[in-house]
């Protein structure tokens, strides 16, 4: 277990130093000038900042540079908000999307494992179709537009209601964590509901549930401790990249609620070309989904030995 463990971390590894490698040069890539809406730029002034930036550089010092200050985890001063580093946007804010993301896994996990099972029991029928005729419009509509349309629903529903049922901005309270929830995890909860429902009708047809049922145990006992049970297993191995996908995912949703985490400044910062932010945060989510991809890996191959890759 610890070679397997040891060398998904040296494969994680590898992996980020690729993602900040691709970032860096991809952002070099890009036509613009990131001092652009730098005010009375004179010819002193931008060199000033060039040096400050260390844009004056060539672009193999600057990636040295770079990637020796990420190992030592600093990702730079921001170049549009006036003496705050990367650092201290992704403290401040990181929290926010995080809570916002595990209520949203919360939410897609358990209606996904709910309707997933619901369908498998009622295969064929009624149930089964509705179901998964929503799953269907769930994976194909994009969580901005369901952010969207909620806001829309509920505003006309506060308007008949006479009331603020719920809030359609703003955070703080539990209330305003509902609709983002729900719009950020929709997608990742039609996805586990038909992977879950799959899992259980290949457990349903196994040689052990056969087995008790010949045994004579009750249908709802089979159910709950063979077939649910077993079915959930799956659902494992993507939850790691379901939570990183919706924390990184919600950069529109978080800007449609005006929710003040990761999602705004990253907006802010592909518009204005904030080099050092657009690298860090890239880096940053990079490194946090792979670093749950691997921790699944590891919890899976704990219950189940198989899937080790090294003895």
């Amino acid at each position: 277990m610890k070679k397997y463990i040891f060398s998904r971390v040296v494969q994680g590894i590898l992996t980020v130093f690729f993602i900040a490698t691709a970032t860096f040069f991809a952002m070099h890539l890009v036509p613009g000038d990131p001092l652009m809406d730098a005010k009375a730029m004179t010819p002193e002034i931008r060199a000033n900042l060039e040096a400050k930036y260390g844009l004056d550089q060539p672009v193999l010092v600057q990636y040295s540079t770079f990637m020796k200050n990420m190992l030592l985890g600093d990702f730079g001063i921001s170049f549009t908000q006036k003496n705050r580093s990367v650092n201290d946007i992704i403290s401040e804010h990181f929290p926010v999307s995080a809570v916002l993301g595990v209520l949203a896994i919360l939410y897609a996990a358990l209606g996904g494992i709910l309707w997933g099972a619901l369908t498998a029991k009622y295969r064929n029928k009624w149930p089964d179709h509705v179901i998964m005729v929503l799953v269907i419009l769930g994976i194909s509509v994009p969580n901005f537009v369901v952010a969207a349309v909620s806001q829309w629903a509920t505003v006309n529903l506060n308007e008949l209601a006479g009331t603020s049922i719920l809030p359609v901005a703003g955070w703080g309270e539990f209330s305003n964590m509902i609709l983002p929830a729900m719009a950020l995890g929709l997608s990742t909860m039609a996805y586990l509901t038909r992977l879950m429902r799959n899992s259980m009708l290949d457990v349903g047809n196994s040689d052990y549930i056969r087995t008790a049922k010949a045994k004579g145990l009750k249908a709802s006992r089979i159910f709950v401790q063979h077939e649910l049970r077993n079915s959930v297993l799956p659902l494992i191995t993507i939850l790691g990249p379901a939570i990183a996908a919706i924390t990184t995912g919600g950069f529109v949703v978080e800007k449609i609620f005006a929710i003040p985490g990761l999602g705004r400044y990253f907006v802010q910062a592909v518009q204005q070309l904030d080099y050092t932010v657009i690298m860090g945060l890239t880096v940053f989510y990079g490194a946090f989904l792979v670093f749950m991809v691997i921790a699944v890996d590891v919890i899976y191959g704990l219950i189940d030995p198989r899937i080790r890759l090294a003895k």
